[in-house]
């Protein structure tokens, strides 16, 4: 009898030993394939369990989240949806994060380990930390004011402080409400079926995402590349260039909207945009050295993210000469965000650098502690600070007496450049009006902003589209702005 007895007590302890076997395999060897089955539902309930942290402009939260009372208990809630959406995106219980949403989902949902001073026992206990904060380097009147300057038509606002690279604005319309897309229910459904068939795209993020041919504005560029190369040493000299011209092996000619440009100095084919002369400069410059001064400002870079994505503003470097001459005046492949251009104008306005634009000044926990903070990139130099001052003069002639005054702010000095940009088949299309432009108060040793406006409104007639008399002014209310603050 004891010998059976014996028997079944090692038939448990075998059993035991293969229960704890199992469990061990479970929670440790399969546990990642487990936690990661789209079956499990665990992780997502345990995700909108809790409020999410909150997006913060100007110390003030403009995000939130509210009890729904579901199994995915809490929703994101939007402040101001539509003004600040090309900034935080959108955070949705069906269809994911984006933007600030998506870049900085491990601080907000409370996920990030560096939110715990023990991230470790947070692992093992399967504890989740309340969720951080965001604060953002945005100007929420800078915002407002490029928000409410666009109104009903297309267009995207940029605008940056040259010296740190901080973005103030970020506005892209027309928009929409992220709060739309919070939730579960058939609404959301219908929302995101209705905004991604939108022909008006509210939920292209027109400020990053789009590219546009720069037209006039790419100028600045053009300008810094023959200026540094010395292909021009006098801005005030002629410049031996005809008009109209005619595009290298091509019998295409160029002209210009304007009088006075044939052999006209660089200052003023800048200040009243002559065509003939950038797109010669452009020629005599040569590939490789516009290139060269593209790439300093930013172009072709396609790793910049702030701290999303940004679409890559590309010079072409493939081209044969008469396509040189188009690229130098901001057609043919060139194509640039309007955060791109506000970087050129950013750049003249800090002496030829180039800072790395970020969107995020700080993370921190709940209770406000930091957790992280933007650091400093080392700046690139897209020209030369003497070319740099020159571009300077040029961009304030621009505004004082050329075709930019409506940009002008009393009690500050303003630089500007406007651009007219034709796209579509044989330039068809209604033209894209551009401005690039800083802003310097009169008592301040540094300009504090940097802007670029583009505006693609095709309800508007053709011959009423132009950088100085549809975007200047936007620039104009966004620069008083900062200014003011």
């Amino acid at each position: 009898m004891t010998r059976y007895i014996r028997h079944a007590a090692a038939f448990c302890a075998l059993l035991l030993l293969a229960l704890l076997v199992n469990a061990t395999r479970v929670q440790l060897v399969q546990a990642r394939a487990y936690d990661e089955n789209p079956a499990n539902r665990r992780h997502t309930i345990a995700r909108y369990g809790q409020p999410r942290g909150d997006i913060l402009v100007g110390g003030r939260a403009v995000t939130g989240s509210r009890d729904s009372g579901q199994q995915f208990r809490y929703e994101r809630t939007y402040k101001n949806g539509p003004l600040y959406a090309p900034v935080t995106g959108f955070a949705s219980q069906v269809y994911g994060t984006s933007l600030l949403e998506g870049a900085a989902d491990g601080v907000l949902a409370g996920t990030d380990p560096a939110l715990s001073l023990l991230p470790l026992w947070n692992d093992l206990a399967r504890a989740r930390n309340p969720g951080g904060h965001v604060v953002t380097t945005l100007d929420a009147a800078a915002q407002q004011a490029a928000y409410a300057g666009l109104g009903a038509r297309r267009g995207a606002v940029a605008a940056l402080e040259p010296s740190t690279g901080r973005i103030l604005a970020l506005v892209s319309t027309p928009s929409y409400d992220p709060g739309e897309l919070s939730g579960t229910d058939s609404g959301v459904a219908g929302a995101w079926a209705r905004l991604n068939g939108a022909a008006d795209k509210p939920m292209l993020n027109r400020a990053i995402r789009q590219t546009y041919p720069p037209g006039s504005t790419f100028k600045v560029v053009t300008a810094a590349a023959a200026l540094d190369s010395g292909v021009v040493r006098d801005p005030d000299a002629p410049t031996d260039s005809p008009d109209p011209y005619r595009l290298p092996g091509s019998s295409a000619r160029l002209t210009n909207e304007v009088e006075g440009c044939a052999d006209a100095s660089l200052r003023y084919a800048f200040q009243w945009s002559c065509n003939t002369v950038f797109a010669g400069l452009g020629v005599r410059v040569g590939r490789d050295a516009m290139r060269t001064t593209a790439a300093g400002f930013g172009f072709n870079d396609r790793r910049l993210g702030i701290p999303f994505r940004v679409s890559p503003s590309t010079f072409d470097t493939r081209v044969d000469t008469a396509q040189l001459a188009l690229s130098s005046i901001g057609q043919y492949n060139t194509r640039a965000t309007p955060l791109q251009m506000a970087m050129v104008a950013a750049a003249v306005a800090d002496h030829g650098s180039v800072r790395t634009p970020h969107l995020v000044e700080r993370t921190t926990t709940d209770d406000g502690d930091l957790v992280a903070a933007s650091g400093q990139h080392t700046p690139r130099r897209a020209m030369s600070p003497a070319t740099a001052v020159r571009l300077r003069e040029l961009m304030t002639d621009v505004v004082e007496k050329g075709t930019g005054t409506n940009a002008a702010i009393p009690g500050a000095t303003v630089g500007g450049k406007s651009g007219t940009a034709q796209h579509g088949i044989h330039n068809s299309g209604t033209p894209y009006a551009w401005f690039i432009s800083w802003a310097q108060a009169d008592d301040s040793v540094e300009p504090a902003v940097a802007v670029a406006v583009v505006v693609e409104d095709a309800a508007a007639d053709r011959g009423d589209i132009s950088g100085g008399g549809d975007a200047a002014p936007i620039a104009r209310a966004v620069m008083e702005a900062v200014l003011d603050r």
